[in-house]
Parts: C-alpha cells; structure tokens; sequence
C-alpha cells in the first residue's frame, strides 16, 4: 500500500475515532487501541514488515555511543539514496561507515532540520495571523546561542 494513501487511511479513522465520541485530545495509543478493539485496523504482513522497519530505524536512531571527548554521539546514521530507480534508506555505523555515507547523511539531516524549521514558521505564521487573539508569537530560527548553551552542558 501506498504510504500516502495509508496516511490517508489513518487520518480518517482519527475523523471516526473522533465522530465516535471518544475522549479528545487522545494519545495515538488509544486511538490505536480504539481501531483495534472495533476492528477497523488490522495489520497486513506488509504492514507488519513496515513497522518492524520503522521500530528498528527508530531503535538506530536512538543508540548513542560516548567519544574520546566525552560527547554522547549518535552511533547509527541513515543516508537515502537511489538504487535501480528507487529510493532506498541505507543505515551504517559513525565507527565504520565509508566518509561518503557520512556526508550523505549529514546533509539529510541538515535539510530535515531546515525543512522542520520552515513548517514551524508556517505554523506559527498561520496561528498568530489566523487564530491568536493575543501577542504574536515569536520564533527565532538562529539557533547559534542554543548550540553554545548545550555545549557548555556537555563540557
């Protein structure tokens, strides 16, 4: 199945979840459980290999390993890259990846983070010119000081 239609799939079961006077706001988990418990989600085998994928990408992302310098660093890393005409994601260890896995994947995570900051911008922006009523939220996108706060942490 198509990702985007799943999605899809899953948005309107939150519609019925919510048509069906269940508690709201709600944890996914109890949506989830909603779904289950009514029959209206079950897992297909490519489903179930789907979320074994997502379970182990999030336990990579999640390792962390300590360096020489004391720094708590992320040990797994993932680099997409085309193959055959596909779009395929490729995970490899900081410790022994080659160097050009590593700049692939540092690039990745760059645009992920610019691309998270312009939605967050777009979401405040819509908020404060279509829905508060108050102050204006601000955010401030230079995140330089931030960066030295944590790292004086770590030192």
């Amino acid at each position: 199945m198509q990702k985007s239609r799943y999605n899809e799939q899953m948005q309107q079961l939150v519609v019925e979840y919510q048509k069906a006077g269940q508690p709201w706001p709600a944890t996914t988990r109890d949506m989830a459980a909603w779904m289950v418990r009514t029959g209206k989600w079950q897992p297909s085998r490519e489903l179930a290999i789907e979320q074994c994928a997502d379970d182990l990408a999030r336990a990579m992302r999640e390792e962390f390993i300590t360096d020489r310098q004391g720094r708590r660093v992320r040990a797994k890393h993932a680099a997409r890259r085309e193959v055959n005409g596909e779009q395929q994601t490729f995970w490899a260890d900081l410790r022994t990846a080659p160097r050009e896995h590593m700049e692939i994947a540092f690039s990745q995570r760059r645009q992920q983070i610019v691309s998270d900051c312009a939605q967050l911008k777009r979401d405040v922006d819509c908020y404060n010119e279509n829905f508060n009523e108050g102050t204006a939220i601000q955010m401030v996108f230079d995140f330089t000081m931030d960066l030295e706060e944590l790292e004086a942490a770590y030192a």
